[in-house]
């Protein structure tokens, strides 16, 4: 089969954020089964596009607001409201629709497109209606806005986030409508589009990478490691309730590392604590730790952390919101979501760790397991693709008069 990935942005070459870990993770597995991919959307300044593929590139484009300086977030904001779209849409309107449609026209035939999350494929949305598709939602994005409205510290963010909610819901709606089918990497997330569609949603398990990570040869300095960016609300909100709820049941002499992006670093009075920001190889920081707390407390999706955590094979505790979408919970992993709980168990594996027990499994099992059932629901789930499909002749007939901008309009 030709496919067409349609990524606000494109696979790289060495995946770092969760976002990219998936986009990688879709593109080869669709690759493994021997497809052609043509994909399409934006380059992050700093990276590298993924090799294997046809990469038809809308130019280079940072994202992350926390990346980005305040009148970059004003233009987006007014580009939103002037647009009548969501501000993550919003972001994908530098490129005109006709530059969109000229790439599409270019690829054909194809047997359909891959619609990788909602931001680049609601902004264009009359561009890919008339083509078979799957959508591929990380989140129920709709569902992490209002969260985030519900945490706003003031009401203009409350007003800005249940704004972005509204259009969100309504484009994940008609990106699952119109779909053949959708993969979510969570069951939460699969029943979250409503029972219409749910008979055609599908579970769509993650690596982190197409081969089994090699655990680094390192030695512990620390007796818990977090990681992650932490400037993203949802993660932020797990790092507080694990500061705040948490490391009160935690002894002194406990050494506590946390290392990603941080919007503010906070206030905390356990001595054990170091805030280290980015570091340059995440699997190292992660296999220098005794255990892993596995913190999520808020969002949609699957948490890619934990799952590269059990990749290595690493002892953790982890709150139920960590564990959305693996089906199969390592042995070495203890669920709770109670504080104190979670505490206590902490302070049992860190003392093991320091007996001398390792407490880590072969974590290639766990990789070989995700792989092989991500690979299954994509064999089972593309043939209805291409049994959708339309010549490419009938679909440039029924191409849609084009809109100067996408905007989520149609």
């Amino acid at each position: 089969m030709h496919l067409v990935l349609v990524s606000s942005l494109v696979p790289v070459d060495n995946p770092a954020s969760g976002f990219d870990i998936a986009n990688r993770a879709v593109l080869d597995g669709l690759l493994a089964l021997g497809h052609r991919v043509s994909v399409v959307g934006f380059l992050q300044p700093r990276h590298r596009p993924a090799p294997g593929c046809e990469m038809h590139l809308l130019g280079e484009l940072e994202v992350t607001n926390a990346k980005v300086g305040r009148l970059q977030k004003l233009s987006w904001l007014a580009a939103a409201f002037l647009n009548r779209t969501s501000v993550s849409s919003a972001k994908m309107l530098g490129v005109s629709a006709g530059r969109v449609q000229l790439i599409l026209d270019g690829l054909a035939p194809f047997d359909g497109v891959v619609l990788n999350s909602v931001q680049l494929p609601a902004a264009f949305a009359q561009i890919f209606r008339p083509y078979p598709s799957i959508y591929v939602a990380h989140n129920v994005e709709a569902d992490s806005a209002l969260e985030n409205a519900e945490r706003a510290k003031g009401a203009i963010e409350r007003f800005l986030f249940r704004r972005e909610a509204s259009y969100l819901e309504r484009y994940e709606q008609q990106l699952a409508q119109n779909a053949v089918a959708l993969w979510t990497f969570a069951e939460a997330d699969r029943l979250g589009f409503g029972r219409s569609v749910s008979d055609r949603a599908f579970v769509l398990p993650l690596v982190t990478g197409w081969d089994a990570p090699v655990f680094p040869q390192t030695e512990r300095q620390h007796d818990l490691g977090l990681i992650g960016t932490w400037s993203w609300r949802p993660n932020r909100l797990g790092l507080d309730w694990f500061l705040d709820q948490v490391v009160p049941h935690l002894p002194k002499d406990m050494s506590i590392s946390i290392a990603g992006q941080l919007d503010g670093t906070p206030v905390v009075s356990h001595p054990g604590i170091r805030f280290v920001g980015r570091v340059p190889d995440a699997r190292a920081f992660v296999a220098a730790s005794a255990v892993v707390p596995l913190v999520s407390r808020g969002g949609t999706g699957v948490q890619l952390k934990s799952i590269e955590t059990f990749e290595l094979g690493m002892p953790s505790v982890a709150t139920q919101a960590s564990l959305r979408g693996i089906e199969t919970i390592p042995e070495n992993c203890a669920p709770t979501d109670d504080p104190r709980e979670f505490g206590r168990l902490l302070v049992e594996k860190v003392g093991r760790a320091r007996a001398g027990l390792s407490q880590r499994l072969d974590g290639a099992v766990f990789h070989q397991a995700q792989k092989a059932r991500m690979m299954q629901v994509m064999r089972d789930v593309l043939p209805a693709l291409a049994a959708n499909g339309a010549s490419a002749e009938e679909r440039l007939q029924v191409r849609p008069r084009l809109k100067i901008h996408g905007g989520g309009r149609s």
